[in-house]
């Protein structure tokens, strides 16, 4: 098996059986009906040692955060508020203390305090070899404002809420045993979901999607599921203070493909930005104009001083060295 977004389009369902399913599998959380006023949201994501991270890198405490703060992003992604959590634990047999263990659970609680989320249940097993933790999260959108990838349209702007590559730069500096202020980029993400909120009560028509991946491959994601063109403007990307200390290829490799940045990049029609971009200055937060959508086949490209250069879909893919 070499390509994880191939499989999951292969395993996808090609119909369902039940009515309250609104959006299922290709986006970045289940939406489905659970009365007249809310629809819920359901998304879950597995974290592995050796993959997604290292005790040399992070603390027990931050892994834990972090397993939660990559679903609570998903939510955020569609504009909805979280509120519950399950957690799934694979414990190997060595190598981690019951005192590790309960410090995963005290950084996923930290993060559940701060948006007033409870945990209601989850697992806990034994593995060979390698922590798993797996976490799902529940939570809500109001009828009608639910935030799909597939709401660009030509036209429409391409927007950012703050600076990408910081975490890609973080782990760098953690690989190579370096310190600087990008590494809590990467071990301590915190999730959008104001800013998804703002958008979500905007009452615009607007495509979201989390920077899980990297810029390029969530604009990826949202041409694809639109079917429209999508433009990135390479000045507008906005980067980490400081980023100006490292070569121009590695900022922008960082900024496109680098990932875990838990930004939201959406867009929005070109009639309605400035009522969002005014929404969010008056919540003080940041939001940037990165690009624009084309009425073209689906693609991405990368606009600079009058040039146009398309950016492939780099996303971390799980499955890409397997057979």
């Amino acid at each position: 098996m070499k390509d994880e977004f191939a499989f999951i389009q292969s395993i996808t369902p090609a119909y369902s059986f039940r009515d309250e399913l609104i959006n299922g599998i290709g986006d970045d959380a289940a939406l489905y009906r659970i009365g007249a006023e809310c629809d819920e949201i359901a998304c879950t994501d597995t974290m592995v040692e050796g993959i997604h991270f290292k005790k040399d890198t992070m603390t027990p405490f931050q892994i834990g955060r972090k397993a939660l703060a990559v679903n609570v992003s998903d939510v955020a992604a569609m504009g909805g508020i979280p509120l519950f959590y399950l957690v799934s634990l694979s414990v190997p047999n060595s190598g981690w203390s019951t005192r590790q263990l309960k410090e995963i659970y005290r950084g996923l609680k930290a993060l559940g305090d701060e948006f007033q989320m409870d945990m209601i249940g989850g697992d806990t097993v034994s593995t060979r070899s390698d922590l798993h933790i797996s976490v799902t999260v529940i939570g809500k959108i109001e009828k009608g404002r639910r935030l799909l990838r597939s709401n660009a349209r030509p036209g429409d702007v391409v927007f950012l809420t703050g600076p990408v590559g910081g975490s890609a730069a973080g782990l760098s500096s953690l690989l190579s045993g370096d310190t600087n202020s990008y590494i809590s980029y990467h071990q301590e993400p915190n999730p959008r979901v104001k800013q998804g909120r703002i958008l979500a009560k905007s009452d615009c028509r607007i495509s979201l999607n989390d920077v899980s991946d990297g810029i390029a491959s969530e604009s990826h994601e949202i041409s694809e599921a639109s079917g429209v063109s999508i433009v990135l403007e390479q000045d507008l990307i906005p980067a980490p203070e400081g980023f100006d200390a490292y070569s121009s290829f590695q900022r922008l490799e960082w900024m496109l493909n680098g990932g875990e940045d838990y930004e939201l990049i959406g867009t929005v029609a070109e009639a309605d930005w400035k009522n969002v971009e005014n929404l969010f200055l008056k919540q003080k937060e940041s939001i940037y104009r990165i690009g624009y959508v084309e009425d073209k086949k689906p693609g991405v490209w990368m606009s600079y001083k009058d040039q146009k250069f398309k950016l492939d879909k780099k996303g971390y893919n799980h499955f890409s060295s397997k057979e």
